[in-house]
């Protein structure tokens, strides 16, 4: 590959226009970005919040002056690498101060600064708190290269590919998640961990006693945070349609109305960040958690539900227009393809090594690679009918952890293979759990070496980026590993360690 020259400062002379130099932005972002300043004075808005997300899909921010972020509306912000180099437990997975920076890459030696640009569609004001700005960025090198690691860049790849065939890719959410009652607010020298290690996850009580689907009785137990989450998320602009009372005690599903994929994502990004900060306010912990490790926590999924549209006239084309048809031809070949690579794309809807816990069979979860029309039990549900504007796949393989700008590219390299290769998805499966179709991986490293044997998320996603996010988790399951051998743990136990329950409880 073509290296980059590292840039370690920021020259302020040569910079100052950042955005415009190197073209960063559309027209559109231009005008948006000019409303934005005058709203910014107009409200005497005082503190920002410019977010990025992370390789896990967290948001991480940094907090700046209102001097600070009109500057970032023509220049960007400076920020370290770094949080591209640690794992979920803040441990260094990469040699940054070594000469490629643990990567072999040039550009990555000494852990540079990069520059955030903030996109200005995506700004809101914190309803929680006052005159508090937020916005998402994307990453680039100081040389104006976007950042290889930027999993925002890595979808809006796909997306450009898409656009190229007059397509574009559209996304309904439905996220299930855990919240449950803090026993303190206040930390302890437990909680604190170390560079590696996690330090204890919170102690909680259930809001609810849970396994009574849909109670409204149950449901009224948390009311009160449940109304105050809606009207923040209302607020913020998200297309919320329903908090929905799951299977487990305090288990939630919030479900969103479809939108283009890139706002799907961001909204994903922005919905978790906020419940957990809505909810801890509150004296609440909410968990994006697959499985926490408490008695009768049932696992949470998040499922996908995916289309493309003619660009120019929003069309469905997975809509069938003939009688018997679930999904016209280009929909049945994307899902051919989401069949064939289901296996190999595991990694990127489920990331973490607690989410293999899920695939159970006869558990409202897949655990194997199968499809049907309007069937919970498979990998794939197909839901279209003749003349249905509404006619998609659901995904329901994810977990609600996991980074929304991989799951939905991955689906997207997915699908065109199977539209390029006009792949056939095969017969549906009325009962899925008895099929001799593959069996999805049982673990994280199963999940990884799958990928890793893989050309097509190579060639697509770029192997700079498959080989260091397969070195991320790697790191992450050989932590793992040796909690497992310290501590004598069964691996194919369906039991929740406590390592688990540290490591991702209070991360997601």
């Amino acid at each position: 590959m073509k290296l980059i020259d590292p840039v370690v400062a920021l020259p302020t002379a040569q910079s100052e226009k950042f955005i415009r130099k190197f073209g960063l932005w559309s027209d559109d972002q231009h005008i948006q970005a000019a409303a934005l300043k005058e709203r910014v004075l107009k409200e005497d808005i005082r503190l920002f919040r410019v977010a990025w997300a992370d390789p896990h899909g967290v948001s991480r921010a940094k907090t700046v002056t209102r001097a600070a972020f009109l500057g970032a509306l023509e220049s960007g912000y400076n920020i370290n690498v770094a949080t591209t180099t640690l794992d979920a437990s803040g441990g260094r997975v990469f040699s940054s101060f070594t000469r490629g920076g643990g990567m072999g890459l040039e550009e990555m030696t000494g852990s540079p600064n990069l520059i955030v640009v903030p996109d200005p569609a995506t700004f809101r004001v914190l309803p929680w708190e006052l005159n508090v700005g937020w916005i998402l960025c994307d990453e680039y090198f100081t040389n104006g290269v976007p950042f290889h690691f930027s999993p925002r860049h890595l979808l809006r790849k796909q997306l450009d590919r898409l656009s190229k065939r007059n397509l574009r890719s559209v996304v309904g959410l439905e996220i299930e998640w855990y919240l449950l009652k803090l026993v303190d607010g206040n930390l302890t020298s437990e909680n604190v961990g170390s560079p590696g290690i996690k330090g204890r996850a919170p102690l909680t009580y259930p809001v609810e006693p849970g396994f009574s689907l849909h109670s409204e009785s149950n449901m009224d137990l948390i009311h009160k945070p449940v109304a105050a989450l809606a009207e923040y998320l209302e607020r913020l602009g998200l297309p919320l349609r329903s908090i929905e009372k799951e299977w487990g005690p305090g288990q939630l599903e919030c479900t969103f109305a479809p939108s283009d994929a890139l706002e799907a994502a961001d909204n994903v990004v922005l919905f978790r960040t906020a419940t957990r900060q809505i909810c801890r306010r509150m004296g609440y912990l909410a968990t994006f958690m697959t499985r926490p490790k408490l008695a009768g926590y049932y696992s949470s999924g998040w499922h996908l539900h995916q289309s493309l549209v003619d660009a120019s006239d929003g069309r469905n084309l997975f809509m069938p227009t003939n009688e018997g048809q679930v999904l016209a031809p280009l929909g049945q070949s994307y899902l051919g393809g989401l069949m064939h690579h289901a296996l190999s794309s595991t990694l990127f809807a489920n990331p973490t090594i607690n989410g293999y816990r899920r695939f159970r069979a006869n558990s409202l979860a897949p655990d194997r690679v199968a499809w049907c029309t309007d069937h919970r039990g498979v990998m794939l549900r197909v839901l279209g009918a003749l003349d249905d504007p509404a006619s998609r796949i659901e995904n329901r393989i994810g977990e609600p952890s996991a980074n929304p700008y991989l799951y939905i590219a991955s689906q997207i390299v997915s699908g065109l293979d199977g539209i390029d290769n006009n792949r056939h998805p095969g017969s549906p499966d009325t009962d899925p759990y008895a099929t001799k179709h593959p069996m999805l991986p049982k673990s994280l490293n199963e999940a990884l070496l799958l990928m890793g044997s893989e050309p097509l998320y190579r060639e697509s996603l770029g192997g700079t980026f498959v080989d260091y996010y397969l070195k991320l988790k790697q790191a992450e399951i050989g932590r793992y590993e040796k909690f497992s051998a310290e501590n004598k743990t069964d691996p194919l136990s369906d039991d929740t360690t406590v390592w688990e329950q540290d490591e991702y409880f209070d991360f997601f």
